[in-house]
């Protein structure tokens, strides 16, 4: 496993004055208890995909790579999206995406859904899924609105299990 050490210099600089925010939230915090026991098999759970590459469809507007503090909105995705028509513009480059273009799965795993809900290993797939743009250096709107509204259509959508392909 790579350590700290293992980073370049100038990556390891750059970590050590990133303005990281830590969230804790308070027991009577609704998002505190999100994380809960499955209560049926993942055989008859309805799964969707989160995803923070900032991902968007071609008609909807990219992420604003350009808000100092990141752009903590999020695009709806339907759930029969072919993963190569998403555009990807993340706000860092500083990670290698030659992969991520070649193939969107390796960030929105929709096609290996796809695959475990024909081998009935999951009951459904989710009507949508959803992106977000990561490195969001000042994430409170993101806590109080965005990720917020996502929970609920999630629910609304009757999703039992959420993937989080973090970037």
């Amino acid at each position: 496993m790579a350590s700290f050490d293992d980073i370049d210099l100038v990556e390891r600089l750059f970590l050590r004055g990133y303005p990281f925010k830590q969230y804790t939230p308070k027991a009577d915090d609704p998002v505190a208890t999100a994380v809960t026991p499955l209560r049926k098999p993942l055989s008859a759970c309805t799964v969707a995909l989160i995803t923070t590459a900032g991902l968007s469809l071609p008609d909807q507007p990219p992420f604003d790579t350009s808000i100092k503090m990141g752009d903590s909105s999020f695009r709806a995705l339907p759930g029969d999206i072919d993963p190569q028509q998403l555009e990807m513009n993340h706000r860092s480059w500083a990670f290698d995406q030659t992969g991520i273009l070649r193939d969107r799965n390796l960030v929105l795993p929709i096609d290996r859904l796809r695959e475990m809900r024909s081998r009935n290993e999951i009951g459904a797939i989710a009507s949508h899924h959803y992106s977000f743009m990561g490195s969001i250096v000042g994430p409170a709107k993101l806590i109080r609105e965005n990720a917020p509204e996502v929970a609920r259509r999630l629910v609304h959508d009757g999703v039992d299990v959420v993937l989080l392909t973090p970037v």
